[in-house]
């Protein structure tokens, strides 16, 4: 079995250096080490070393792209993806590795912690809800034992993830259009839809600095969240979904407004306009290929109360 590394990469001259230097430190070796850069202006992809291929896309096209080209550079039977911001645990990688054993298996979900903080939990396998909301389980809470059983989830975050990459090429990748956030999501309904399932291995650790060049994106986060949300949705989600999806855009305007992220928000949602029309035309092509139900793969979970992921009592 061969596993690359593939670390999506946009002026990371900051944390770069850690993070290869935790992927040649594992005690199960990579056999590929793999940087796509996304036209980096700070010298961040240079000199990286003779065990590291450099692909150079020229130019910023999303995380979706530069994975995209991560896993076309490589025939690899796993990849692992990395953002340039996340530490390795030496074990990472043999940890991960013994979660995939089962046929049906085509990514798998580490823990996440914070690198400033490694206490608290940044992430331990996501789930989505019916509303387009993408719950990243654990995050924010202290890691005190609740996120340590090993089991499914919904995706994994592509953060630190492993892929199975025929699967994930099989299923078209990830979606470009994303261009940064929720694509990983997206990829994982779309693995989920087509019979592969998502593990959670609680002993691979990966600590996370969040936000690495975030703030270099034309638009912020939350503009991000809003405006992929709105064509994740589009895209999959059954009309029979619409009740809990409306409440939960209105209760984001109303965060919004109150947070002062309204103007942010809206011109996510108004991004998205352009492509929806696709997307609600891709919909039910995805439902004519899908072998597994979407009311299956989805789960009921509470989408409001403080049972509802997000909220300080839900314990998520």
């Amino acid at each position: 079995m061969r596993v690359a590394a593939v670390v999506p990469n946009f002026n990371g001259a900051r944390w770069l250096p850690a993070c290869l230097a935790a992927l040649r430190a594992q005690t199960r070796p990579f056999d590929e080490l793999i940087v796509v850069d996304n036209g980096s202006a700070d010298g961040s992809a240079d000199g990286l070393g003779p065990d590291v291929a450099v692909v150079r896309l020229g130019r910023n096209r999303g995380f979706a792209a530069a994975a995209n080209a991560g896993l076309r550079a490589t025939d690899a039977d796993w990849v692992a993806l990395v953002n340039s911001d996340v530490e390795l645990d030496p074990g990472w990688l043999s940890a991960m590795l013994s979660a995939t054993g089962a046929d049906d298996v085509a990514s798998v979900a580490g823990k996440m912690v914070r690198l400033d903080d490694p206490g608290v939990i940044d992430d331990a396998g996501d789930f989505l809800r019916r509303d387009g909301v993408c719950e990243q389980r654990g995050r924010g809470h202290r890691d005190d034992g609740r996120w340590d059983e090993p089991g499914e989830v919904f995706s994994a975050c592509a953060g630190a993830a492993l892929l199975r990459r025929g699967p994930a090429l099989a299923v078209g990748g990830f979606d470009e259009r994303f261009f940064s956030y929720l694509e990983d999501v997206d990829l994982g309904l779309r693995l989920r839809l087509a019979g592969w399932r998502a593990v959670y291995v609680p002993a691979a650790v990966a600590r996370h600095a969040g936000g690495g060049s975030a703030h270099l994106l034309r638009r912020p986060v939350g503009g991000w969240v809003a405006r992929n949300t709105l064509l994740l949705v589009a895209k999959a989600f059954p009309l029979r979904w619409a009740v809990p999806v409306a409440y939960r855009q209105a209760a984001w305007l109303v965060a919004a407004a109150r947070g002062g992220t309204l103007r942010a928000h809206l011109g996510g949602l108004a991004a998205a306009l352009p492509l929806l029309p696709a997307m609600l035309r891709e919909r039910a092509a995805l439902q004519t290929r899908s072998i597994v139900p979407i009311g299956t793969v989805v789960d009921d979970r509470p989408w409001r109360g403080p049972r509802a992921g997000g909220h300080p009592r839900a314990g998520f």
